[in-house]
């Protein structure tokens, strides 16, 4: 190979299946804070992603968010 990782063709169709999406673990209401014991990681990753969690933890929620919906700015 020429050295460079990089993922195969048939490794990207199960990038979107594989990754994980920061979700709702528990009802939010609109105006309740994200927090640890409302927000967690869930797949498929088509979401926002976990790597994020520090910047959406401690924000107001702004609409009503169901379990297992995927968290929204």
């Amino acid at each position: 190979g020429d050295g460079v990782k990089r993922p195969s063709p048939s490794e990207l169709k199960n990038k979107p299946i594989a990754r994980k999406s920061l979700v709702a673990i528990r009802h939010i209401s609109a105006g309740e804070t994200l927090s640890a014991e409302n927000v967690g990681a869930k797949r498929p990753g088509t979401g926002l992603s976990p790597m994020l969690w520090d910047e959406i933890v401690g924000r107001t929620a702004t609409k009503d968010f169901a379990v297992d919906e995927q968290i929204t700015l």
